[in-house]
């Protein structure tokens, strides 16, 4: 499963959220502003950076901010995560 962390004023957390919805990817999302371990923990994978979206598969963080489809395909390539099409 990918765990999401977010804010709620993310625009590029939406997006990401949509197509992960569109496509039926199972994630759980974390709002870094309600949870402070879950900033900290944001901050430390992003080399200082509150950088949302956060998505982690496995252990592994990667950073969506700065929303493009071509990252979100790659990120889903990777983790070998849903058929790109939508």
């Amino acid at each position: 499963m990918v765990k999401m962390y977010s804010t709620t004023w993310c625009g590029d957390c939406q997006v990401t959220k949509t197509f992960l919805k569109k496509l039926a990817i199972p994630f759980e999302e974390v709002n870094i502003e309600e949870h402070p371990d879950a900033a900290d923990y944001v901050m430390q994978v992003n080399n200082g950076k509150r950088s949302v979206p956060t998505l982690v598969v496995n252990g592994e963080a990667t950073s969506l901010s700065g929303f493009s489809r071509a990252k979100f395909d790659a990120f889903l390539n990777k983790h070998q995560l849903g058929a790109q099409t939508v």
